[in-house]
C-alpha cells in the first residue's frame, strides 16, 4: 500500500494540539525541571488529562481509541521542544502499557489500563540487565513458582519511569525454565510498585534526558501472584521482541522531532543573530547547513509514518521500522551538532535548548536497539 504523507483531519488536528501544548506549557519550563534533574508532574499530569497515555488504546480501557500514527504524532511534536518529556509519554505508553494491552488477560487489561491510559499511574518495562543489553537472551532474572506465587530474583537497569511517584508497576522479563536444549525460557510478569523486596535505586546522573526518570531495580524473593504472568509462560521473549519492534516505530517519531527541533531552533537564530553587519542566515554556508538539516528531518518522518502505517493496517513493518529507527537516531544526532555549531558559543550554553538537543540525542542511537542492532535486523530480513 503506497504512503500518503498527507494526515487525516483528525490526525491534523492532534498534531495542532499538541504543538500548542509543546510551546505554550512545555517549553516555558522544562529547562528548570532539566537543570534541577526533576521529573515534570505538573507537565505529566496534563498529558494525561489531554489523553495522550491512552492514544493508540481502545476506548473500553479509557483509550482515546487512536492509532501509532497518533502516537508517533504527539511524540514527534513534544520532541521538538523536548526529549525528557517525550520519552516519558513513548515508555509509559509503547513500554508500560502496550505490552499489557497486546498480551494481557481481561483481568488485567481492566485492573491496569484505566488508570495507565489516564495518566494516573505510570507502567515501566523491566527489560535491560547488567549482562543483557542487546543481548536480551542473556536475562539472568529468575522467576521461580512456589505455590501460587511467583518468586523472582535479579535486577534491571536503565528503565524508565520506573521510580516515579505515579509509577504503578514493572513488567519484567524473567527465566521461567529451560528448554529442551537448555537455553533460557524467559517470561513476562506484572510487579505492581510497592511490592515487598523490590528495589528501585536512586535515579542515575545522566548525560541528557535529565527531567526524565531512569533507574536501576533489584528484586530480592519479591512474589507476586501467578496471575501476573502476562501472556504465555516461556513467551515473553517473543513478546517483547514485538514490543521493541513497535517501541522503534515511536522512537523514530521522537528522534524526527528532535532533529525538526534543530531546525526550528536554528531558522530562529539564524534570522536573529547578527555579524559582520548581517544575520547569520543571510550567509550561505549557515543557509546550505539549514537546508541539510531541513533535508534529514523530512526524510526521517517519512520513514517513521511509513513503518507507523504498514503497522496501522496490518502489514509487515519489522524492516520498515528497524530502517526509520536508524535512519533518524543517525539524523537526530547530525542535526544536533549542526544546530550547537551555527549557534557557536551560545550552543554550548544550557539556557539554549540546542544544548539540550545536543545531550539528549545520543541515547537515540542506543536506546530500543542500537544502530548496530538495526543493521543486523535489516539484513536479516533481507535474507541475509
Amino acid at each position: 500500500m503506497p504512503l500518503d504523507h498527507r494526515l487525516s483531519d483528525e490526525h491534523e488536528e492532534l498534531r495542532r494540539t499538541v504543538e500548542a501544548f509543546a510551546q505554550d506549557v512545555v517549553a516555558p519550563k522544562i529547562g528548570d525541571f532539566y537543570e534541577r534533574h526533576e521529573f515534570p508532574y505538573e507537565i505529566v499530569r496534563e498529558m494525561g488529562r489531554m489523553g495522550l497515555f491512552g492514544l493508540p488504546f481502545p476506548e473500553e480501557y479509557g483509550g482515546m481509541g487512536g492509532d501509532y500514527m497518533a502516537l508517533g504524532i504527539a511524540l514527534e511534536e513534544l520532541a521538538r521542544v523536548d526529549s525528557s518529556v517525550a520519552i516519558t509519554l513513548e515508555a509509559g505508553v509503547s513500554l508500560g502499557a502496550m505490552p499489557l494491552h497486546l498480551f494481557g488477560t481481561e483481568e488485567q487489561k481492566r485492573e491496569w489500563l484505566p488508570r495507565l491510559c489516564s495518566g494516573e499511574i505510570l507502567g515501566a518495562f523491566g527489560l535491560t540487565e547488567p549482562e543483557a543489553g542487546s543481548d536480551a537472551g542473556g536475562t539472568r532474572t529468575t522467576a521461580v513458582r512456589d505455590g501460587d506465587e511467583w518468586v523472582i530474583n535479579g535486577s534491571k537497569c536503565f528503565i524508565t519511569n520506573s521510580g516515579t511517584d505515579i509509577t504503578g508497576l514493572v513488567t519484567v522479563t524473567a527465566v521461567t525454565g529451560r528448554k529442551e536444549d537448555g537455553r533460557p525460557e524467559i517470561s513476562s510478569i506484572i510487579v505492581p510498585s510497592g511490592t515487598p523486596g523490590f528495589t528501585v535505586a536512586a535515579p542515575y546522573s545522566k548525560v541528557g534526558w535529565n527531567a526524565s526518570d531512569t533507574r536501576e531495580l533489584s528484586f530480592s524473593d519479591v512474589r507476586v501472584p501467578l496471575a501476573n504472568l502476562v501472556g504465555a509462560e516461556g513467551r515473553g521473549y517473543a513478546q517483547f521482541l514485538r514490543i521493541l519492534d513497535e517501541g522503534r516505530i515511536a522512537i523514530s517519531a521522537l528522534a524526527t522531532g528532535l532533529a525538526q527541533g534543530c531546525v526550528d531552533e536554528s531558522v530562529k537564530y539564524a534570522k536573529e543573530r547578527h555579524a559582520f553587519g548581517r544575520p547569520i542566515g543571510a550567509n550561505q554556508a549557515i543557509q546550505f547547513k539549514i537546508a541539510d538539516m531541513e533535508m534529514r528531518a523530512h526524510m526521517a518522518r517519512l520513514g517513521w509514518r511509513d513503518a507507523a502505517s504498514r503497522l496501522v493496517h496490518g502489514e509487515p513493518f519489522k524492516k520498515e521500522a528497524a530502517l526509520a529507527k536508524l535512519y533518524s537516531s543517525t539524523v537526530a544526532v547530525d542535526n544536533a551538532r549542526e544546530a550547537t555549531q551555527i549557534h557557536g558559543g551560545y550552543g554550548f550554553m544550557n539556557e539554549y535548548p540546542v544544548a539540550r538537543m545536543w545531550r539528549d540525542s545520543k541515547i537515540l542511537e542506543i536506546g530500543e536497539g542500537t544502530s548496530e542492532v538495526q543493521r543486523m535486523l535489516i539484513a536479516r530480513e533481507m535474507g541475509l
